[in-house]
């Protein structure tokens, strides 16, 4: 009898071998860090002729390196105005501004703003919902019927919600008898 059986999950399997990887390359960081600090075991001088930071081993000293050639280039960069327009709002033009130069109101915006927060943020994997919602990963559901699970279970509490509210209703309120 397979009743009791835990069918596989292929997903936790995978969590599974990279948390293994994970465990493994954490205890060779570990090693090749010990390996590090083992070889700079030996002292280091701190010297005043060179910068405050520089330390020098006191069995080999470093040649001084000639400084990096200064890049000459803008901090503060002129930015294309032309290419930005596009990505703005649709409706900047002067006939959207009142005369004090206040934006006069826009009930079309206002409604796409609103209907944007009540349809929530696009996906970022479009192809991994297509595979969830197809049944494309094996051993998991597909997502129609998940969704068809869920609202079914909400309709039945509601409907155990509303008979708990007119059972209340009729036990404390006064009946017509």
């Amino acid at each position: 009898m397979a009743w009791f059986k835990k069918k596989p999950d292929p997903i936790s399997d995978r969590a599974r071998a990279l948390n293994e990887e994970i465990a493994r390359l954490g205890s060779q960081i570990q090693q090749l860090d010990a390996r590090l600090q083992r070889d700079q075991a030996q002292p280091r001088m701190r010297s005043t002729a060179l910068p405050r930071s520089t330390t020098v081993s006191p069995a080999t000293p470093e040649p001084a390196t000639p400084p990096a050639p200064a890049h000459h280039e803008p901090i503060f960069e002129e930015v294309g105005h032309h290419l930005l327009e596009g990505r703005g709002e649709a409706g900047t033009t002067p006939q959207h501004y009142n005369d004090l130069g206040v934006r006069k109101y826009d009930l079309l915006a206002l409604l796409q703003r609103v209907r944007g927060h009540f349809r929530g943020p696009s996906t970022t994997n479009p192809k991994l919902v297509s595979y969830l919602a197809a049944g494309g990963f094996q051993g998991l559901r597909p997502l129609r019927y998940e969704k068809r699970v869920a609202r079914n279970r909400f309709i039945f509490f509601v409907i155990i919600l509303l008979v708990v509210l007119l059972g209340t209703l009729l036990v404390f309120l006064p009946g017509r008898r």
